[in-house]
């Protein structure tokens, strides 16, 4: 059997292992067609049927019906930052964008190439450590863009607001299919699938029937949703493997009892890790505050920088793969993703625990 690392690293992330024995069974022979699946034409019925099954799965995942669009397109999640501005263009009106971090920083930045864009709240004050609450959304902005997971600093969004007439737009890269929410309160999702969902060369869009067409006459057409939505993600050459392996993982995360069984463990682990942390008398210092703790990104500092990188480096040597934290923020970082299995947070709890006994 080969040796599997336990895998940290906040993305590319850990994959469900039934996903990759099915596709290593299929790798050669797809569906009895004697070709790769990524060797298949994407015009053929065997590509047909796995499109369309992975964007049925993406629905009944979520709990949304038809009225809702599930695009599989490229150019990561960072390409949404632009295409959600063009394409929602309602007559000179601009979002309103809860700053959380790195990627709403990103978002900000395309969405005043386009137009502009207002801050309803930062918590740049406290270098990204919490989630803001007291803000008010512009009745008028032509949508709320917020980012509902940072994998940098490791916060995460609790309780989504009610934006009433304006669209909820959400960036759900790190944290998309985590737990169980009212995904029919958001007019836009999308998330790179490199978290949670599959591998990396894919991004999944959802996006409700009443904000498709909304786009600009002078957006371009490969850039317009409606244009990837009529050829249901295949206008040009889609990223056959990727989607492919994303099907293969909902299928997974549906036979395991979809969203609401994962949370449970979702929470379960992350539980595990903080209480260890919360535990050492100070040893271990969450970055987060614990209002806005991430369930995916769990990040934390030692005393001193030397520190971090010998207990990195102990850890990698057991098989702990991708504890530094971000090279922004520095410290230490554990991603537990939804494939992330609990043997792997107890071995990391376990060895974190030897550490600080080791290091005292």
């Amino acid at each position: 059997m080969v040796h599997r690392a336990y895998n940290f690293y906040a993305g590319p992330a850990t994959l469900p292992l039934p996903a990759l024995e099915k596709a290593q069974e299929e790798l050669l022979d797809y569906n009895g067609t004697g070709m790769s699946i990524m060797e298949l034409s994407h015009r053929s019925k065997w590509f047909d049927e796995v499109m369309n099954g992975a964007q049925d799965l993406v629905r009944e995942l979520l709990g949304l019906g038809k009225e809702y669009h599930v695009m599989f397109l490229q150019g990561g999640a960072s390409q949404q930052f632009a295409l959600v501005p063009m394409n929602i263009n309602t007559h000179g009106k601009i979002p309103d964008i809860l700053h959380t971090g790195t990627w709403t920083k990103k978002a900000i930045t395309e969405a005043n190439i386009l137009g502009g864009c207002n801050i309803v709240a930062s918590s740049e004050d406290e270098g990204f450590r919490y989630i803001p609450t007291d803000y008010r959304i512009n009745p008028d902005a032509s949508y709320f863009h917020c980012c509902s997971n940072n994998t940098i600093n490791g916060t995460q969004i609790e309780d989504f607001p009610d934006t009433g007439d304006v669209p909820l737009v959400s960036d759900m890269s790190s944290d998309f299919m985590c737990r169980e929410l009212d995904y029919s309160k958001f007019g836009i999702i999308f998330a790179g699938a490199q978290k949670n969902i599959g591998p990396a060369g894919t991004t999944i869009v959802v996006i409700r029937d009443d904000l498709v067409g909304l786009h600009g006459v002078d957006v371009p057409t490969m850039f317009r949703y409606l244009t990837h939505i009529e050829k249901r993600s295949m206008f040009n050459t889609p990223p056959s493997f990727a989607v492919y392996m994303c099907k293969l993982c909902l299928e997974h995360l549906r036979d395991m009892g979809g969203i609401p069984a994962i949370e449970k463990k979702n929470r379960d682990k992350a539980k595990l890790l903080y209480d260890l942390i919360d535990g050492s008398g100070g040893f271990y210092k969450g970055h987060a505050r614990k209002d806005s703790r991430s369930l995916m990104n769990v990040t934390f500092n030692l005393r001193t920088k030397e520190l971090e990188d010998k207990c990195a480096a102990e850890a990698l040597a057991l098989g702990l793969v991708g504890l530094k934290g971000h090279r922004s923020v520095g410290g230490m970082r554990a991603s537990i993703y939804n494939a992330m299995p609990r043997e792997g947070v107890e071995f990391l709890v376990e060895f974190l625990e030897r550490f600080q006994k080791e290091s005292e």
